[in-house]
């Protein structure tokens, strides 16, 4: 099966988020269970600061982008750790910028940017060497593809028979643009209607994609569930319900290669689910060191390292430790950066309570992985979460996640009842409400399940023998594409109305 992905971003190569980890692990994930994959995605100016080989080829063409031609340049590499082929597409004066979508503000000219790189796409899936059966695209900046596949580049030979996925990230980011946009896509008007291209007045890449794409996939079955209604849906609720028999929802795995305590370079000592204790205290005295502190903390460490963002829930996270901070029973570090008013919360609360409370504002690969390798209980208080990587880092390396129940958190992690526990399926504490008193006595369960040796070792121990790779994930999605083929070849054609 030759399967191509298309996504704007892919680590190691360029990344904001974990959009990029999953186009960056699931293609070798693919070939290693027999998959012939492809990966294109633009060729920013961070892709060739990576410090990875890439190669210019020969391939050169002109992408009508409405009344006018731009030239799309084909850069060439592989997939680091794989024989995955990774196409560029270049072009210096729509992705030769400082960051891949704007600064503090999206670039006006977004738009055109990804309609350039997604009929680029499509042109170069048509020149290269043999046909493709799945056309795979992520998030809104690749929502034209299904359209582009069914009603432009139909009678291409590497094409014709090829069925569109479309994988939603997150609903919330739907690119949506100026109306007169629609022209620069070469697609007929007549496509933008309430059905298909168009949402309040606006041209969106993302609806688009719903609508023309054989099968629709999210980030995990929760998830896919909540965005069947309002507000998981966000806005465009009614479009994916109205697609339901092709949505479903497949968990992210993690990459197993960067994520190990057992090989981890950036941790000062390996350690495995039969010897936590040993490799959880070397990296707490190598974080105390790095935070400024004489010594290793005895109580637990509570950490939470991502976004500081509404989603995320900080608003939570900061009232919670307001409210519990003084009782003395954990020491809690933060890493993140975003919002400005969650930025400045945290650094009062830090002030307010030294030596509880550690906030480092930015971002730190090597913290990252130092503070969840000495980290006892992760939190994630999510407003909403379409899958969560952090709870799966943190199986990995044996903290126990204190998470809401919502999207890919409730298909992960188990609630420890004492039911679960008693039955060894329990790996973190789970709560409802979303409110900063039902994050605290979550919290709670978690520091009284810690006092007992016992019980919490045989939780982290239970955690840490989980597989959350990519290997899982891979598999999913090619029973899926299977599913896909399958249905394409006993079914007419399905033709979206207009």
């Amino acid at each position: 099966m030759r399967v191509l992905q298309v996504a704007s971003e892919a680590a190691p190569f360029a990344k904001t988020g974990g959009l990029a980890d999953v186009a960056g692990s699931l293609p070798a994930a693919l070939e290693r269970i027999g998959c012939d994959c492809t990966l294109i995605m633009p060729a920013y100016r961070q892709v060739f600061e990576a410090g990875i080989p890439i190669e210019k080829t020969e391939l050169v063409f002109d992408v009508p982008v409405g009344q006018r031609h731009l030239r799309a340049e084909i850069f060439r590499s592989t997939l680091p750790g794989s024989n995955v082929p990774v196409y560029f597409v270049g072009n210096e004066a729509c992705f030769g910028r400082p960051t891949l979508y704007g600064g503090g503000h999206d670039y006006p000219d977004n738009a055109e940017r990804f309609i350039l790189f997604s009929r680029a796409a499509m042109e170069l899936a048509g020149r290269l060497e043999k046909p493709f059966d799945v056309l795979h695209g992520h998030d809104w900046q690749a929502g034209l593809i299904p359209a582009y596949r069914r009603l432009l580049y139909q009678a291409w030979p590497m094409l014709a028979h090829a069925v569109t996925v479309q994988t939603i990230h997150n609903m919330a980011y739907q690119g949506t643009f100026w109306h007169w946009d629609m022209l620069l896509t070469g697609i007929d008007w007549k496509y933008f209607n309430w059905k298909q291209m168009e949402c309040h007045g606006q041209l969106n890449f993302l609806k688009t994609g719903l609508v023309f794409a054989d099968a629709i996939t999210t980030v995990s079955p929760t998830y896919a569930r909540e965005i069947t209604e309002a507000p998981g849906g966000c806005g465009l609720e009614g479009v994916v319900a109205s697609r339901a028999e092709v949505l479903s929802g497949i968990v992210n795995g993690i990459d197993t290669t960067v994520w190990d305590p057992q090989s981890d370079p950036l941790i000062p000592r390996h350690y495995h689910a039969a010897d936590t204790s040993s490799g959880k205290d070397a990296a707490r005295i190598a974080l105390a060191a790095r935070l400024g502190h004489p010594a290793p903390d005895p109580r637990p460490l509570v950490s939470f390292v991502g976004r500081l963002a509404e989603q995320k829930g900080v608003d939570l996270l900061v009232e919670m430790i307001a409210r519990v901070a003084a009782n003395g029973r954990a020491h809690f570090v933060i890493l993140g950066t975003g919002d400005p008013g969650h930025e400045e919360a945290l650094r009062r609360l830090a002030a307010t309570y030294p030596g509880t409370v550690d906030v480092v504002i930015g971002f730190d690969e090597l913290l990252a992985h130092l503070i969840q390798a000495a980290s006892d209980i992760v939190l994630m208080p999510s407003r909403f979460e379409p899958c969560g990587l952090s709870q799966l880092y943190a199986f990995r390396y044996g903290a126990i996640p204190v998470v809401r129940a919502t999207g890919g958190l409730v298909d992960t992690v188990v609630d420890a009842t004492p039911e679960s526990l008693a039955n060894g399926t329990a790996s973190g504490f789970v709560f409802e409400s979303y409110n900063a008193v039902a994050l605290e006595q979550a919290l709670t369960r978690a520091l009284d399940a810690h006092a007992d040796a016992a019980t919490w070792q045989r939780l982290v121990t239970s955690v840490m023998q989980q597989d959350w790779s990519w290997d899982t994930s891979g598999r999913n999605y090619l029973e899926l594409y299977t599913q896909v083929l399958a249905r394409s070849q006993a079914e007419p054609t399905f033709e979206p109305e207009t």
